[in-house]
């Protein structure tokens, strides 16, 4: 497990001080007429283990519990109240990677500061394997690299291969805190830190070849929001500020070769994410009228980007030409501004309006230059080209409505619209437009069904074939979110309760079908069936049954072609998912003792055909996984104040990628990778806690 960079600081300077401090509080005086509950120090110490199975990377995905092996479960939660200003804390799984603490004082209606950290693990693949080494911002090779024009050529590496898992851990803090002066004026301010440190995987190209690099992560951003609120009678508003800056420790990464090189392309370099802050500024509001119990609401906002990290050489081939950038800095600029009306009312006591209108504008005021592009560290293009700055201006308008018929019957309906004009693109101006209606019919306080359907169409002013033309493109081609569309959709949605029993079932049923008729080459047609329902059972005042099930079926059909005309080849990609689960609770068994139980599965699989002109129309393998996941719990209370909970848990997970089975380093001629396999492991988890609260009862 990783060290985390934040936590002792966080522990030290925050958690420890609280509560050393509570620890040595008498609480037998403490007395509030006005408190929710008596004045003292109450808290719940948890501690215990848990153990798992075996190695199971993406088990640990998001929890650390990655490693087979023992790991300490310690956790807790407290409150301290004492003349009505109140101290809690919270604590969670402190012996794993996902950790998270949380300490808050305050007055109610006063002030407050909160402080919180949490870790999250991202796990990715423990399969993995490369002959690279390095830490930083450079990755090398071994001493005597035998250097090939394949893969199997490279004589050095099966036994240059070392184990790199593919891995991330991201912590954060927190700060935060509010002052509200007056009962009209409040006062905000928050400061978040978000760190990530680990390798990923990133791709090294050396024109016709390339290789996987496990690229290192370790960056940051800082995070503010401060502002102030004020409000009086019908009227609120509030004025705030927000920033976000991005730090990267690395400005680049460089690697070995290890194909054959063209002369003096022995490294390569990519640059990584640069250095970039946004700051905003926004001013909203409401006010609420008497008139038809109507609200206007507004928001205005203001921002800009900017990236002006230092530039790197064209490229680090010595026996290229040492052309200088046109500048020294992008001196990238995007200013973005945001603005929003809402009214809603109520005009009649059957019926209730509601009108928005939004506007976003994107304004990249990134100077435009010529650059000379070097590929792949290999050689130049030949050409001068321009950076591309995209704008876009969109507007959405919003109108719908609800009117009661008869005691059991509402209906309601809406109309959406959505204009988008962008620069340097193919469709320069386009518009959606969206109608729906709704029935909600409730017969009884038991029942209730709900019909809704619509549809919406995509227009496109016209498709600027030049435009595509200069980027390669077919001028047939359409690129599925600026082409032209039909959808239609459904959606029925039932629920009941049945009388003087204690069962309940729901159930929903949602369809939707889009159309690409106006499109050549590209998506043609996509489809989506959903259903799901659940059913409970109250067994009992303390216990009770659910039942869960659903399934999903995505469809959609495309048309291309690899020279200058129309189609010769269609992929069709049929994407079905089904679920199912159960459980039960049964709480206060002999008042000791509470089990709980569940059970989920879930299956998805993918099936792809392609046929063309000069291909037999044949499937590719299937894209199937599998998971299963059981939950078991008991807890028993030995007495008022000291407990014992014991859990269970089993996860198998399965699956089938033909883009990951049997790739091993060297399987591709021209790519070297770093061997990752689909996921395939059954793994348990066994815990046992004890639980101990102190303070009054």
């Amino acid at each position: 497990m990783r060290r985390n960079k934040l936590l002792a600081t966080a522990i030290s300077t925050v958690l420890l001080t609280p509560a050393a401090a509570l620890a040595q509080v008498d609480t037998s005086e403490w007395k509030c007429e006005y408190c929710p509950f008596e004045e003292g120090y109450r808290a719940e110490y948890d501690a215990g283990a848990s153990y798992v199975s075996e190695d199971a990377v993406r088990f640990g995905n998001g929890t650390g519990l990655d490693e087979k092996g023992a790991y300490a479960d310690l956790g807790g939660q407290g409150r301290y109240l004492k003349d009505g200003t109140e101290v809690t804390w919270y604590a969670e799984d402190l012996g794993l990677d996902s950790r998270v603490l949380e300490v808050g004082i305050g007055k109610p209606g006063t002030y407050g500061i909160d402080f919180g950290y949490r870790g999250i693990p991202y796990r990715l693949f423990d399969t993995t394997s490369t002959p690279f080494s390095g830490s930083g911002e450079a990755l090398s090779l071994p001493a005597g690299w035998t250097t090939a024009s394949t893969t199997g050529g490279m004589t050095d590496l099966a036994a240059s291969l070392m184990p790199h898992n593919i891995e991330r851990d991201r912590e954060i803090l927190e700060f935060g805190a509010d002052y509200t002066p007056t009962r009209k004026v409040g006062l905000y301010a928050d400061y978040r830190r978000q760190q990530r440190d680990g390798t990923n995987i990133m791709a090294g190209s050396t024109f016709s070849q390339s290789a996987f690099l496990p690229r290192p992560v370790d960056d940051y951003t800082d995070r503010v929001d401060a502002g102030i609120r004020f409000g009086s009678g019908a009227f609120n508003m509030a004025l705030a500020y927000y920033g976000s800056f991005y730090r990267n420790e690395l400005e680049s990464l460089t690697w070995d070769n290890p194909f054959t090189p063209i002369p003096g392309a022995d490294q390569g370099r990519l640059a990584l994410e640069p250095d970039n802050d946004f700051q905003q500024v926004s001013l909203a509001g409401a006010y609420r009228a008497q008139t038809w119990n109507t609200v206007i609401a507004f928001s205005l906002a203001m921002g800009r980007g900017e990236q002006n990290a230092d530039l790197l050489p064209y490229t680090i081939n010595p026996l290229l030409p040492a052309l200088p950038t046109p500048v020294s800095s992008i001196d990238g600029q995007v200013d973005t501004s945001n603005y929003a009306l809402t009214l809603t009312a109520r005009p009649h006591k059957r019926a209730n309006i509601r009108f928005s209108y939004r506007v976003d504008e994107r304004d990249n005021q990134t100077p435009i230059n010529l650059w000379n592009r070097v590929i792949a560290d290999a050689f130049t293009s030949g050409a001068a080209e321009p950076n591309i700055p995209y704008s876009f201006d969109r507007s959405r308008l919003n109108l719908s409505g609800n009117f009661r018929l008869f005691d059991t019957v509402t209906i309601s309906g809406g109309y959406d619209r959505t204009d988008l004009d962008r620069d340097f693109q193919e469709v320069a101006s386009q518009t959606e437009d969206t109608g729906w209606g709704k029935l909600r019919w409730r017969p009884t306080p038991n029942l209730e069904a709900t019909f809704k359907g619509g549809a919406s169409t995509r227009d496109v002013d016209d498709y600027d074939t030049d435009v595509g033309l200069v980027l390669g493109q077919n001028p047939l081609m359409r690129k599925y979110n600026l082409a032209y569309r039909y959808r239609e959709f459904a959606e029925i949605g039932l629920s009941a309760s049945l009388t003087n029993t204690p069962l309940s079932i729901g159930m929903t049923y949602l369809y939707a079908d889009d159309s690409y008729s106006r499109s050549d080459l590209g998506m043609q047609e996509a489809s989506e069936d959903r259903f799901t329902v659940d059913f409970s059972w109250a067994v009992g005042e303390n216990s009770s049954i659910y039942l869960t099930a659903g399934n999903e079926s995505i469809e959609a059909v495309q048309l291309g072609s690899e020279t200058f005309v129309g189609p010769v080849w269609e992929a069709s990609h049929d994407d079905d998912f089904t679920h199912y689960g159960g459980g039960f609770r049964v709480m206060g068994m002999s008042d000791k003792l509470d089990l709980t139980f569940d059970y989920t599965r879930g299956e998805g699989e993918t099936e792809i055909l392609f046929a063309g002109q000069n291909v037999a129309a044949e499937p590719l393998p299937n894209l199937e996984s599998t998971m299963d996941s059981l939950r078991l719990g008991m807890n028993y209370n030995v007495s008022e104040r000291f407990g014992i909970n014991v859990q269970a848990r089993w996860e198998r997970f399965e699956t089938q990628d033909w883009g990951l089975q049997d790739v091993a380093p060297d399987t591709i001629p021209t790519v070297l990778t770093m061997g990752a396999n689909p996921y395939d492991y059954d793994v348990w988890v066994f815990g046992i806690g004890f639980s101990y609260k102190v303070g009054a009862d």
